[in-house]
């Protein structure tokens, strides 16, 4: 059987590690080429290798997903190489400081809103042009359960994933009527090097947040790339705007 993703094009940000890396090779499994996007150019060039022993094409960008330049460079990059961008799984973020928000450095604060939000919105801007005029294609973007619900503590990462939900639905209003599908995915605790920077390799942390999933353990980064790869799929052809929790139950 011809993998339903042959011939097409994706493109994915953070794809360096965790969800980002899962997101690529599962593209890949369903026979997509792939535009691997990431700051780290080790990782980035590591997970395109890993996507090319998947026996389909792929090459690395690095992109500050922060910089419009570097963002204008990833989308013209890709439609130099490959003709168009079929899917594109905006997933690049940081979580920032831990700190109470009178507490929070302004700095911090601009480098989270700026990579998570910024980034994002920067991304779809150049995104949305390719796709209009290619007549189509599909938008994933990675918010978080903090983008649906209130937490303590991290406040530049709430309020930006909480943005890219509202740039998500934005979007998918404004172009509905061009072929464009723009959803969002929002993980619970996934375990990515992201936990194991902020539990510091501590397995009693780990147990908590796993006790702290309805469904009793951690999710993991290929979980939620599957949520992505069947929101750009035909099966999801009726749905944009939306954000699909992957989250072990915890928003329940």
């Amino acid at each position: 059987m011809v993998p339903q993703f042959t011939g097409k094009v994706a493109l994915v940000t953070g794809a360096g590690s965790g969800i980002g890396r899962a997101s690529a090779l599962a593209f890949a499994r369903l026979g997509a080429k792939v535009v691997v996007a990431d700051v780290a150019g080790d990782a980035g060039e590591e997970t395109a290798a890993l996507v090319r022993a998947e026996n389909t094409d792929s090459f690395y960008v690095r992109a500050d997903v922060s910089q419009r330049a570097d963002v204008e460079n990833l989308v013209r990059t890709a439609v130099e190489y490959y003709g168009r961008v079929d899917f594109a799984h905006n997933n690049a973020g940081i979580s920032g400081a831990q700190a109470l928000m009178a507490d929070y450095s302004e700095e911090v604060w601009d480098r989270v809103m700026g990579v998570n939000l910024k980034g994002v919105w920067l991304c779809m801007k150049y995104e949305l042009q390719q796709m209009s005029r290619q007549g189509g294609g599909v938008i994933v973007n990675t918010s978080s359960v903090a983008g649906l619900k209130g937490s303590q503590g991290v406040s530049a990462y709430v309020a930006s994933k909480h943005g890219i939900v509202g740039l998500t639905r934005a979007a998918a209003l404004e172009y509905a009527r061009s072929g464009i599908r723009v959803n969002a995915v929002a993980p619970g605790t996934i375990h990515t090097a992201m936990i194991d920077r902020f539990t510091g390799g501590d397995e009693r942390m780990l147990q908590q947040f796993a006790e702290g999933e309805p469904i009793g353990r951690l999710g993991t980064p290929d979980e939620v790339a599957q949520a992505v790869t069947w929101l750009c799929s035909d099966s999801a052809s009726f749905i944009t705007g939306a954000v699909l929790s992957v989250d072990g139950g915890r928003l329940a």
